[in-house]
Parts: structure tokens; sequence; C-alpha cells
């Protein structure tokens, strides 16, 4: 099995079928692929059988009419070589499989029984394991007949006895490109899958329906990958670690940037210093709050590293802009939703640059997204002409704010990347699935987040650490998928009772472990 932080590419289902074919036009054969892929699943099927392993142990394989099924035919022949007794169901006729399928099925001596034949309660009782080869990725249809028959059958066996699935390439019923679920999927412990992932197998539900997933080698080139130029990747460093900014020894507080972050009123000050703490552990040499006059006493009190600066007004952000020295501005955190944030926000956009070409940085978080709900128009057209790059961080409630009547319907990844094209801004969409896209459409997919991260605050830090690395100058897309790679390995690094606070103090362990493997 292979690393998925070594492979972080990501095929779509049509990715995915030109890599097979190229490889096969390169001379491997596609019954050896397939009797490689069959052995993969045999092997998957030997570890989860429960240790001891049964005196005789049973596994019931289904398999469907194409080539999942096909490695379903070969997976029951390995195993049945191992000693395993096996019942295998097929859906549909045998006489109607073709090609590398037929021929597997060929190589299969033992019976093979209708699907509902084989799920009957007898021998589901009987089963120690279930191989689910039913369908594959490309599934292009809802599920219905005796297919969705079967599904809802081993999903009530798995629940009431706790015996695991395993499921060939992707549960059956699951899209393989957007994680969707074709009217009903099967509930796997563990899922095999061949040379790379899918989309789907990181985006949620599909993540959850998967369990565990590895990626089996069957010998697929992977110079193929160069002919298919994927553009969607699990979220690791080795997407971005070669542009992450490690501190030089010749360097010094001025060269790692210099980061704002916008306060709110009194009462209301709290996000912008999460945002700021995050800010400074994420690198950038100094980090400023940007406070309205009422508020400052407030920060004064509570900061010790970070500075302030007092704004008003657009007018007052305006002139403090002048200073061409500031890397990045970080807005929205409590910063409350109304008019005024809009002016703020616009008159940030429309600012004067650092000279020499340099260009500095904004991300809009929270409120600076929700005020534009009804404009988003009036926004795009700023970024663009800003010519600076912007990070937009929306969770799912604040993404339908502001997109949902502008991007059409379809999975995570599809949105994301359709709101940053409509934007001209890198997006953020967070979620246990965080995903990344920037407007030319390379995005990245999160796959590691710890539920612990659902706290209040927790996306001010984010919002912070996206900007501590702008400050030190990391691209954008790569700025934000390191950053929420972060934010992840720090909350995972405290563990439960984690909340927002614990993020920043937990970053530079994560960073020593990062800088000491050599970063990506």
């Amino acid at each position: 099995m292979i690393a998925l932080t070594s492979h972080p590419e990501l095929l779509t289902n049509e990715e995915m079928a030109s890599a097979d074919r190229l490889t096969i036009a390169a001379g491997t054969p596609g019954i050896v692929l397939m009797e490689r892929a069959g052995g993969a699943i045999a092997r998957e099927a030997l570890r989860l059988l429960v240790q001891p392993m049964p005196v005789r142990a049973r596994v019931l394989v289904v398999c469907g009419p194409g080539n999942n099924g096909g490695d379903g035919f070969v997976a029951a022949r390995l195993l049945a070589e191992h000693g395993i007794e096996i019942s295998l169901g097929l859906l549909g006729s045998r006489d109607a499989l073709k090609g590398d399928a037929a021929q597997a099925a060929a190589a299969w001596r033992g019976d093979t029984h209708s699907l509902m034949g084989v799920l009957s309660e007898a021998k589901l009782a009987e089963a120690d394991l279930v191989i689910d080869a039913l369908f594959g990725a490309g599934l292009a249809r809802d599920l219905e007949g005796d297919a969705r028959t079967a599904v809802l059958r081993l999903n009530e066996w798995t629940q009431r006895t706790g015996r695991p699935i395993l499921a060939v390439d992707v549960p059956s019923g699951l899209d393989g490109s957007t994680g969707a679920v074709r009217g009903v999927a099967i509930e796997a412990r563990r899922t095999v899958t061949n040379f790379r992932m899918k989309p789907g197998h990181l985006l949620l539900p599909g993540r959850l329906l998967c369990g565990e997933t590895n990626i089996a080698d069957i010998g697929t080139d992977s110079n193929v990958l160069a002919s298919i130029q994927p553009t969607c990747f699990a979220n690791s460093p080795t997407v971005w670690g070669r542009d992450f900014p490690i501190p030089r020894i010749a360097g010094h507080k001025y060269s790692r940037g210099h980061a704002l972050v916008m306060s709110g009123s009194l009462g209301h000050t709290g996000a912008a210093r999460l945002a700021a703490r995050g800010a400074l552990r994420g690198g950038a040499g100094l980090v400023s709050i940007v406070t309205p006059s009422d508020a400052l006493a407030s920060h004064a009190t509570a900061l010790t590293a970070i500075m302030t600066r007092v704004c008003d007004t657009p007018e007052d952000l305006a002139s403090l802009l002048q200073d061409q020295r500031l890397s990045v501005l970080v807005m929205g955190p409590a910063l409350g939703v109304g008019e005024r944030t809009r002016q703020l926000v616009l008159t940030a956009l429309s600012g004067p640059q650092p000279a020499a070409g340099k260009h500095r940085a904004f991300v809009l978080d929270a409120d600076a997204l929700t005020s534009f709900a009804d404009c988003l128009e009036t926004l795009a057209e700023a970024i663009k002409s800003s010519g600076s790059p912007v990070v937009l961080t929306p969770h799912d409630g604040e993404f339908e704010k502001l997109f949902g009547a502008h991007v059409p319907a379809g999975s995570k990844l599809e949105r994301a990347r359709a709101a940053a094209a409509l934007s001209g801004a890198v997006v953020l969409s967070k979620g246990p699935d965080s995903t990344v896209a920037a407007p030319g459409g390379r995005a990245t997919i999160a796959y590691d987040l710890p539920p612990w991260l659902a706290t209040a605050g927790s996306g001010d830090v984010l919002a912070g650490i996206i900007g501590g690395l702008l400050a030190q100058k990391m691209p954008a897309f790569e700025a934000v998928s390191a950053a929420v790679w972060l934010h992840g390995a720090a909350a995972s690094h405290f563990g439960p009772g984690l909340i927002s606070e614990d993020i920043p103090e937990h970053l530079p362990p994560v960073l020593r472990r990062l800088i000491e493997n050599g970063i990506g």
C-alpha cells in the first residue's frame, strides 16, 4: 500500500480511466492490472478477517457486471486458494460479462450465484466479511432494483453484526469524483483503490462511507500523470512544502513581514486577538491589531508581542495603508456585518500598493464576507481590480450567503472552484473536508482534520495563520493549503479538550517537526 502523502494527486473518474488506458497502451494488458487489483483486495481481506482467523473463515463476494466485478472474481479465486470459504453473487448474467471481467470470471472455479441468492439471511449470518465489488467510482445513475436492495441489506448486516465490508475502488453507490451518494451507498469498513485516490474518497460524505482507504500499487506507470496533469490534491506538505517560508540566519522581523488584523468594537475584540496570535505563531515578523478607538484600552491591556494601530473610519484605514511595509491585512473576525465593514474592505482593496511591483495580500473572513451577501459582484470587481492576492475563507453558511445564488449545485470541490473563478480570489471552503481552490482550478482537499477544531474561534485563528504565511510572501494558494494543514496538525497535537486559544500555542512543535522532516 502507498502512503497518501507521497502520492497526493486526486484523479477524477475520467482521469483514472485515462491512466488505465495509457498503461494498457504502453504494454500492460488489462487482465494483468485486474489480477493485481484482485490480489490487493484479497490481501486486505485477509487483514480484515478477525484475528485469530476463524477455523473456517467465510467471505461473501458480491460482484457487478463491469470491471469492478472482475476484480471481485479475482479476489474470490485467490482467497479460495488460501482456504477461505467463498460465496459469490453476481448482479446480472455471467454470459453478459465482457472483456477482462469475463476472463476473470472464467478463471473462477467456484459456484456463481445470483446476487440476491447470496444475500439471504442464512448466507449473511455465516459471513465473516463481505467484499463489495458491485460498482466502481464511475457510477452514472442512482442505484435501483436489486442493486439498491443489496446495498441496504448489506448496510443493515454490517450495522447489526459489526462485521466489516471491504469496498473495491469505492463503496458501491458512491461517486468517485464528487463524494456524492447515488441514491444509497455501501458503508465500508475499508476501501482499496488503485494507483491514486479520487476526490470522492476525501469529500464528505464519501470519506465517511469509505472507512480507511488504502491505495494499491498495481503497476500503473506514474509517468501517465504528465499526460493527465491532475489539478486536485490531498492537502499535505508534499503539495506546498517547497514554498513554505523558513526563517534564515540573515533574516530579521521586517523580512518576515508585518501582518495587520482588524478588530471589532469594544465587546467584540477577542476574535481579532485570536487571529493576531495565529499570524504571529504562523511566522509573521510583526503583527498589529487595527483597532477602533473605543477598543484600544481593551487590546492594550491584553497584548504583549502584538502591537496596536488606531483606525475608526475608512479614511483612517486608507491613511494607514500608505505604509508600504505592511504585508497583509486580515479582515472580518467580529468586525461587524454591514455598510461600515463593506466600505473598509473596499477601501483596503482599492488602496495604495507597496512599490516595486510588490502586492499586499488580504484575508477576508467571517463578517467581511457576510457584509457582501447581497452584492457579490461589487466584491469580485474590487478583488480583480486590486491586482492583489486575496483569500476568502467561508464556512458552509457563509459560503451559501455569499455564493449560493451564483455558483451551480455540485460537490464542495466543484462549488469552491466556481467561487474562486467568479471572485478572482483563492477560496477556502471550510469544514471537515476543507477545500482550497484557486481561480485557475488548482485545489486541495483536507483529509485528516480532527473533530476538536469544531470550537468557537477556531476559524479566527486559521485566518490569522493564513495571514502569517502570506506576510512571508508565500503564494496564496500554497499559503492557504499550508495553513489548513498546520491548523489541523496543531489541534491534533493538543487533542480532546481543545479551545481556540490552544491552537497557536501548539504550532511550534508542529513547525519543528515539519522543518526537521525537510517540510515536503
